[in-house]
């Protein structure tokens, strides 16, 4: 891999993830983000996770203190012009990161521009830079740290370089890439989040409880957790703007979101990071 550094744009929970398995890696990452007060979240959210790290003994004491020494923030998207791979992880909002592409295709023409969109069109993205056929899909899950999977989702303009740079990375990071086509939602969220709208449906139609649901589906499916404690651990604005792409991409009402949904989001109900969910957190 390169000795440039690697550009994290964005210092919410999955870039701060990113950021951290980069660094942890043995990579110098410059993270950025438009507020302090969210790099210095960042900062000492990555310190934390890569404690427990270092509590489970999965990392040493210096090790840990090495990983931070490689990890320096910026608010200045210009601190990013020397990166050769620049893996951005803002919200999922098509404007902003088509702004943010447009930008950063002008700052750097020769680096890799890694989006980490759970699942809006990379072609779409690629179409706004420079250098088309360097924009690519780097999809992580959350919690970064710990998951294995990256999506890898090729754009019709991506080149077999840029394919082949971004696997690379995320063996590097210790990490499994799955080639993926660029399609609304990709392969994993196109199948989880209509899972987890469908389990709004039936709490919203009385069927059952999300406690219920979750039990079931942990018992009756052997899944790890159930759909709604997932839901809230994702974040319910993100699933419902993940279901708004399915529906707006696909056209088919079977992707409608659920009422409910909708309703939770409007009132700041978004899971883990507001408190309250589909479960209530202390």
């Amino acid at each position: 891999m390169s000795e440039q550094p690697i550009g994290v744009v964005g210092a919410g929970t999955m870039g701060q993830g990113i950021a951290q398995v980069v660094a942890a890696s043995g990579f110098t990452v410059r993270l950025y983000d438009v507020a302090d007060e969210q790099l210095t979240r960042a900062l000492a959210n990555i310190e934390k996770g890569l404690g427990k790290l270092v509590a489970k003994e999965k990392m040493s004491e210096s090790a840990k203190q090495e990983a931070l020494a490689r990890l320096s923030t910026t608010t200045d998207l210009e601190a990013l012009s020397d990166c050769g791979i620049i893996i951005e992880a803002a919200p999922e909002q098509p404007a902003l990161k088509e702004k943010l592409f447009r930008d950063l295709s002008h700052l750097s023409s020769d680096a890799i521009l890694a989006s980490n969109t759970s699942s809006l069109s990379l072609t779409r993205l690629a179409a706004v830079c420079e250098r088309p056929e360097r924009v690519v899909g780097m999809h992580f899950f959350n919690p970064v740290p710990v998951l294995k999977l990256v999506e890898v989702i090729r754009a019709e303009q991506t080149s077999d370089t840029t394919v082949e740079r971004i696997e690379a990375l995320a063996k590097a990071l210790g990490k499994t890439a799955v080639p993926v086509g660029d399609s609304p939602g990709f392969a994993v969220n196109r199948l989880l989040v209509p899972m987890i709208n469908e389990a709004a449906f039936i709490v919203q139609e009385g069927t059952a409880t999300p406690k219920a649901i979750d039990e079931a589906m942990k018992l009756g499916a052997a899944h790890p957790m159930g759909p709604l404690a997932l839901a809230d651990l994702i974040g319910l604005d993100v699933c419902l703007a993940i279901m708004n792409v399915l529906q707006d991409g696909f056209g088919d009402p079977k992707y409608r979101p659920c009422p409910l949904l909708k309703r939770m989001v409007d009132a700041g109900y978004l899971g883990r990071k507001s408190g309250r969910g589909f479960h209530i957190y202390e």
